[in-house]
């Protein structure tokens, strides 16, 4: 039997590697059922999954539930289409040219280190509390990770293949789009997935300050009534939408870098 043969047999099958992404959060979830039923911990804090799950199905019978998901998700993609646009721009231009870094990149550091709590204020008080000042609040978010990752990529590059462009007689455009993206393509990649993760975050910070609709706002509602099962409601909700939303970006970078030969585990 071939080596490749041999690790083909050892590689875990889509199956079971479903199976096994499942058995920490079912465990976690039986183990809190079978607690809270019994009475181990208080259902004020923590209600069972099953009250959870009631509270939900009550949500969405209502349409309150839909028509807040839709609310949030268009706030975040807005705003993390806003942020990653301009993140993709300035970090291409400041990874390009040492002028260009000497003179964005270190303002762009200091505005990087201002927590996002602390800028809600003034958002407000430019942009009102409309979708302006929710929607900048989420590029805020966005925009660092994306730019990071897109200014350490190009640097990342190798400077010989840019010997061998100067060679083949590349212009600074044909280099820009048929070496030095493509090689930092894995590190944008990567700056995208960490921002839309906190496109999310964003998101909570922005619907539990100043908002009137979306799922934070009724998280928010709901604590002010100490209705906990729609707190939790609203937590599942945003984890399950930032799981879909990495999970398709995985899936993006998976089919754009397949020409690399990378270690599977």
């Amino acid at each position: 039997m071939s080596s490749q043969a041999a690790a083909a047999r050892k590689t875990p099958g889509k199956l079971t590697l479903t199976a096994l992404a499942l058995v920490f959060p079912v465990t976690v979830l039986v183990l809190w059922q079978v607690l809270g039923h019994y009475g181990y911990i208080s259902d004020l804090l923590f209600p069972t999954p099953y009250t959870i799950v009631e509270a939900g199905i009550s949500l969405a019978s209502s349409g309150d539930l839909w028509s807040n998901i839709q609310i949030s998700v268009t706030r975040a993609l807005l705003g993390f289409t806003l942020g990653g646009s301009l993140a993709l721009l300035f970090g291409i231009a400041v990874g390009l040219f040492r002028r260009t870094e000497k003179l964005l990149d270190p303002t762009i550091q200091m505005i990087r280190m201002i927590p996002s709590l602390a800028v809600v204020p003034l958002f407000i008080l430019w942009f009102g509390i409309g979708e302006e000042s929710k929607v900048l609040l989420i590029a805020k978010s966005a925009f660092f990770p994306l730019y990071i990752n897109t200014f350490l990529g190009i640097r990342k590059v190798d400077n010989k293949l840019f010997e061998v462009a100067r060679v083949l007689g590349f212009s600074r455009l044909k280099q820009i789009t048929r070496l030095i993206l493509p090689a930092a393509l894995p590190n944008i990649i990567l700056g995208a997935r960490l921002s839309i993760g906190l496109s999310w975050l964003g998101l909570v910070v922005a619907e539990l300050i100043a908002s009137t609709s979306g799922i934070g706002y009724m998280m928010s509602d709901a604590r002010q009534f100490a209705d906990t099962p729609v707190v939790f409601v609203g937590i599942f909700i945003f984890a399950a939408l930032g799981l879909i939303t990495d999970t398709l970006l995985a899936l993006v970078e998976r089919r754009m870098l397949r020409w690399k030969d990378n270690y599977n585990g």
